[in-house]
C-alpha cells in the first residue's frame, strides 16, 4: 500500500478537535492557512505563556491512521482530526522518522519533521484513559509518545485526503524523534 493522506482537518480557533475539511492549504514558514497554530512563532498557549518569542516548530500536526485502528482494539473510537491533528495519514511509519525527514505531500507541499507532539492531559477530558494509551513505555523501557508527529512547512500547497506522500530521509547521521 502506498502512503496516502486520509484526511485533513483545521480550526481557527482554540479547541482540542479539529473538524475535517476537503481540503488545507500550506503556508511555507507558516502552517495551515486559517488554523490557530499557523505562525512563525509558537502559538501552542501553554509554549506561549513559557515564552511567546520561540520559533514555531509546530505548524503542521500529522497522526497515523493506523493508531486509530490501535485504539479501537483498545475500545477507544478516535476519528480523524478528533485529536487535533491538521494531517491524518496511512502507509507512513510517522513515529519511527528521524528528524529532519521531508514528507511530500499532494502536488507540491513539503513538511519537514521537527520532532513528536507532547500529549497532554486534554487527552483524558476527550477520552478517559487515552492519555495511558498514548504514552506509554517502549521495549528498553524508555518513555514512548504515540500520538503522532510535528512539522515546519518548507514548500506550500493544497493538500486533500487521497494525496500521495513521499518519505525523503535526512542525509548524513540520523536522530531519533523527541518532543517538541
Amino acid at each position: 500500500m502506498s502512503a496516502r493522506v486520509t484526511a485533513v482537518s483545521g480550526n481557527a480557533t482554540y479547541s482540542f478537535s479539529k473538524p475535517n475539511r476537503e481540503s488545507v492549504t500550506l503556508i511555507a514558514g507558516f502552517g495551515v492557512e486559517g488554523d490557530v497554530h499557523a505562525g512563525e512563532k509558537v502559538k501552542h498557549r501553554f509554549r506561549m505563556r513559557r515564552n511567546p518569542d520561540q520559533p514555531n516548530l509546530r505548524q503542521v500536526h500529522l497522526i497515523h491512521e493506523e493508531l486509530f485502528d490501535e485504539l479501537a482494539a483498545d475500545g477507544f473510537t478516535v476519528a480523524p482530526g478528533e485529536l487535533g491533528e491538521n494531517i491524518t495519514t496511512r502507509g507512513v511509519d510517522l513515529l519511527g522518522l528521524p528528524t529532519g525527514t521531508l514528507l511530500r505531500l499532494g502536488g507540491s507541499a513539503v513538511v519537514e519533521v521537527t520532532g513528536l507532539r507532547n500529549p497532554c492531559r486534554q487527552l483524558d477530558a476527550f477520552r478517559a484513559g487515552l492519555m495511558k494509551r498514548l504514552v506509554g513505555r517502549d521495549a528498553k523501557g524508555a518513555v514512548a509518545h504515540k500520538a503522532g508527529i510535528m512539522s515546519v512547512v518548507l514548500q506550500g500547497g493544497e493538500i486533500r485526503p487521497g494525496d500521495p506522500i513521499e518519505v525523503v530521509l535526512p542525509e548524513g547521521p540520523r536522530h531519533p524523534l523527541r518532543t517538541v
